[in-house]
């Protein structure tokens, strides 16, 4: 098995700087978004795995649950790499990031308060008249056979063991450090591969949506 490599390590050749990897941690904040707004791979993993534990920590403050406060981390992330572009260099880059992360817990909570209410309006008769089988339109059916085939197109510049850490994490809920042990992998490369394997999902589902419009 191979030992550990950052994701910012194996990806380095898809930066759009011609930047060593290696050297990115030496990079300012300003000089990391800069890459990132231009796309660069390398420059976010190096951003990421920076401010991961800060972001973390801020989030989990407001929620107090690590799976939720996870995945609005990953959320937030996404957000950033997906939208660098809209950063107009006002404040700093951290400072930019945490309003984000803001954004993402107040919208998660917003959805959390809403979804409650209508629980609470519907009853216990939702139960009862909720059917388990799915029925869909054929162009919700098109869409999903779309989004099927752009996943396993991104899937496939996935190793093997970035696929194994996303599986034992979001199907076997494993911990982090569990991870690391069975993949033989450091903590940030875990976290960064699960990142990796989280967006492919997400730009997969917008490339499908995008192709049915």
């Amino acid at each position: 098995m191979i030992r550990a490599t950052t994701c910012a390590q194996s990806s380095s050749s898809r930066g759009s700087s011609s930047q060593p990897a290696s050297e990115l941690h030496l990079a300012s904040d300003e000089d990391l978004f800069l890459g990132v707004r231009r796309g660069s791979e390398a420059h976010f993993n190096a951003l990421y795995q920076r401010y991961f534990q800060r972001i973390y920590s801020f989030i989990y403050v407001r929620l107090r649950n690590h799976a939720d406060t996870e995945e609005l981390t990953q959320e937030t992330f996404s957000v950033v790499f997906s939208g660098a572009g809209s950063y107009g260099g006002r404040s700093a880059p951290l400072a930019w990031i945490y309003g984000v992360a803001k954004n993402t817990v107040s919208s998660h909570l917003r959805r959390k308060r809403i979804y409650g209410e209508r629980l609470e309006e519907a009853g216990p008769e939702v139960l009862a008249t909720t059917s388990p089988t799915w029925s869909f339109s054929p162009e919700e059916q098109l869409t999903l056979d779309r989004y099927a085939e752009e996943l396993d197109h991104k899937l496939r510049s996935v190793s093997a063991w970035q696929a194994e850490a996303f599986y034992l994490r979001h199907v076997k809920d494993l911990s982090i450090d569990e991870i690391c042990r069975r993949t033989e992998r450091s903590n940030n490369a875990v976290r960064s591969g699960l990142y990796r394997v989280k967006r492919l999902l997400v730009e997969a589902g917008a490339e499908a949506g995008g192709a049915g419009a």
